[in-house]
């Protein structure tokens, strides 16, 4: 197992994430124990120390499973992280009554590592109404009695979004959860996000370092440009060894869902192969081929914003499409899009095509609104 500094500590650069445990009959609320015991035996056994869950993954089942799972192990041999359930709006003003539940369900008296979860355009003002919520008072509190160790925050927000929120706490900040992997590193601008980051010396935790699953195969004719460089390299292992290539990041989260994916993984963390120029080249032009075919080509020139009668931000809008389109649907759109004004909505959109007309691109921006509008029923 390969080790990253973090402070005074030495983490696992594999992370097991619960976000994706074993399931009987497929129904996500009924966690298999006895399976998911096992991969944490496993991944114990195998050098392992760093435990990803949160309070409303598998219907809220995951911090209890794992808190079983891992009370089986001396308390200094794993360190263990959840998170404030910010995506939940309704949780603002609970950050007591929970953070005092996840420890009875965790079976710990104190999290090593503990987040503010998923930092986005919804949530962002509730996060910053400290007088109103007190939300990271309250969480800074338990970090000065020892209850929380490490304090950081993750995001599916926007690079403006984290800033907002740096700005306000960053210097409170010691570590950052982001989705990161190759498809995302032009296609969400993940590039950008790690620079953001970096200005704040914050090192960076990896979530959906397989786009969900969508990187664990490829075309056959991708497959085979990467067999071409690497013969012994699995398709999932080049995802972990891009992560490997960017600095910064130190643990890896992956939401193994049985023995073979954690076997395959603990295969791929037993040594460092970061890659070469002509590999990373390689990996992000498949990349762009994979969104190429289901994106619309949108430079972000702002031409057509100026002449939008109903001031819409078409460039983000479109940005959004493109994820909405090539995920197949997703929460990350509608999410964003649950803080823009109805009058600023894809379904404004009049359709009076004055931007088309000075697009440099000829996307034909009124028809992707409607398109959009209709997939989220807008």
């Amino acid at each position: 197992m390969i080790y990253r500094d973090f402070q005074d500590l030495k983490l696992s650069a594999l992370g097991m994430g619960a976000m994706r445990l074993p399931t009987i009959d497929g129904d996500d609320a009924h966690i298999d124990e006895k399976a998911a015991f096992e991969m944490v035996d496993l991944a114990m056994k195998n050098g392992v120390n760093y435990y990803d869950t949160a309070w409303g993954y598998h219907d809220g089942h995951s911090e209890e499973v794992m808190g079983a799972a891992l009370h089986r192990y001396p308390r200094d041999s794993f360190y263990l992280a959840t998170k404030f359930p910010g995506y939940d709006l309704s949780n603002f003003g609970k950050a007591e009554e929970i953070f005092e539940k996840q420890l009875q369900k965790c079976q710990v008296d104190h999290f090593d590592f503990y987040l503010c979860h998923n930092v986005c355009e919804m949530n962002i003002d509730a996060y910053l109404q400290e007088e109103k919520y007190g939300t990271v008072s309250y969480l800074l509190a338990q970090k000065k009695t020892g209850r929380i160790r490490h304090l950081g925050f993750s995001a599916h927000g926007s690079c403006e979004v984290m800033k907002r929120f740096l700005d306000a706490y960053g210097k409170d900040m010691e570590f950052c959860q982001i989705q990161l992997n190759y498809l995302d590193w032009d296609f969400q601008d993940a590039k950008a996000k790690v620079e953001l980051l970096r200005a704040y010396n914050l090192p960076i935790w990896v979530m959906e370092p397989l786009r969900g699953g969508r990187l664990a195969s490829l075309a056959a004719e991708d497959e085979a440009k990467l067999k071409a460089l690497r013969p012994d390299e699995t398709v999932p292992a080049w995802a972990f060894r891009f992560l490997q290539s960017v600095p910064g990041v130190t643990v890896v989260l992956s939401g193994m869902s049985n023995l073979e994916q954690l076997q395959q993984n603990l295969a791929t963390f037993a040594e460092d192969r970061p890659l070469n120029d002509t590999e990373m080249q390689t990996l992000l032009a498949i990349a762009q081929g994979m969104t190429k075919q289901h994106s619309v080509p949108c430079t972000a020139c702002h031409y057509c914003v100026s002449h939008c009668p109903q001031g819409l931000d078409i460039p983000s809008l479109l940005a959004l499409y493109n994820e909405h389109a090539f995920t197949n649907g997703g929460f990350i759109a509608p999410m964003a899009l649950s803080s823009y004004p109805k009058e600023k909505l894809p379904s404004a959109c009049l359709s009076c095509h004055s931007c088309e007309k000075v697009c440099p691109q000829q996307i034909q921006i009124s028809e992707v609104m409607a398109k959009f509008s209709k997939m989220l029923n807008l």
